[in-house]
């Protein structure tokens, strides 16, 4: 394509600019973007989509690409939660009202295990502060802070960057002023993948009621592999919680890795729950007096899970 094709689909396909581009390491990135258009309306833990055209370059070191005919002048959209970094730059509580762009938290997928090519990421990861792209005009999902009340324990286990629509609520739980407590898991490969722990930390030294906890399976050094999972059955996230998971007033919302989370399926004839292997949190849980959100099941529970892939 020439110079001046590639100007113009970008001026009729992208609505939205760059300000903001943190590399927390070479395949992890905190990304700010302006729509053109007002901000929507929305909660903390919902999402839109980002997208940019196929003609757009590819970082380095991923999985090759060969485009079909024709599809090099179309869009690739993906959705992402929206994260927040919870601190402003004075490290005072964000003041979202007074910001006009969304936050991102990304990772750049170099080769999908079924082979199918990453398209998104590897674009987005050779974008600068300036760059346009496309962003949708919906921010929708259900995977919000709606049920919880305010004396209740809120615990939020995620895997890699399924930690931003966490750290958007964090934020909400934290401007409401919520007196229950707060505790957040996040579980990644190396300490260098956890783009929030700084943050994290310092709001462990405000907030009594707020603990987080960092989980690395491949961190040189280590023992031992702690999962999420193992988290729970060991006792460890009482201890840390100081007192029992207790169902009656604890919401638990679950976003990353669907081996971690578990979902169970239902026979239609029999009624009976399959849970998937390897046992995976919401199995635990479950066992324990807790019930999972399962919308194909019209349930309302006290587990709420957002799967990443």
């Amino acid at each position: 394509m020439t110079a001046e094709e590639i100007r113009e689909l970008r001026q009729r396909r992208y609505n939205a600019t760059v300000i903001s581009l943190q590399r927390i390491n070479p395949d992890l990135m905190i990304l700010r973007v302006k729509p053109d258009f007002p901000r929507p309306p929305h909660q903390p833990g919902q999402y839109c989509t980002l997208g940019l055209g196929y003609w757009e370059p590819r970082v380095a070191g991923c999985q090759a690409e060969t485009l079909a005919p024709g599809e090099e002048t179309k869009v690739v959209r993906r959705a992402y939660s929206i994260s927040c970094s919870i601190l402003d730059a004075t490290g005072e509580l964000l003041r979202i009202e007074e910001t006009d762009w969304l936050e991102f938290y990304i990772v750049l997928v170099r080769e999908n295990p079924d082979g199918r090519v990453p398209a998104l990421t590897p674009r987005l990861f050779a974008l600068q502060e300036g760059d346009r792209l496309q962003m949708g005009e919906r921010i929708t999902g259900h995977y919000t802070l709606e049920p919880v009340r305010p004396t209740d324990t809120v615990i939020f286990l995620s895997t890699g960057t399924g930690e931003a629509p966490h750290n958007y609520m964090t934020w909400e739980l934290l401007r409401r002023r919520h007196p229950g407590r707060i505790v957040s898991v996040c579980c990644v490969r190396y300490l260098r993948d956890l783009g929030y722990s700084a943050i994290h930390h310092e709001l462990m030294k405000r907030y009594s009621n707020y603990t987080y906890l960092a989980l690395a399976t491949r961190e040189p050094g280590i023992t031992q592999k702690v999962y999420i999972q193992d988290l729970i059955t060991s006792g460890a996230l009482e201890e840390r919680l100081g007192h029992p998971l207790d169902p009656a007033n604890t919401h638990v919302f679950l976003c990353g890795n669907p081996k971690m989370i578990g979902v169970p399926t239902r026979d239609k004839q029999t009624g009976t729950t399959t849970y998937p292997s390897p046992t995976g949190v919401i199995e635990i849980l479950e066992a324990r007096g807790f019930q999972a959100d399962v919308a194909a099941w019209k349930r309302k529970g006290n587990i709420h899970f957002e799967e990443y892939w």
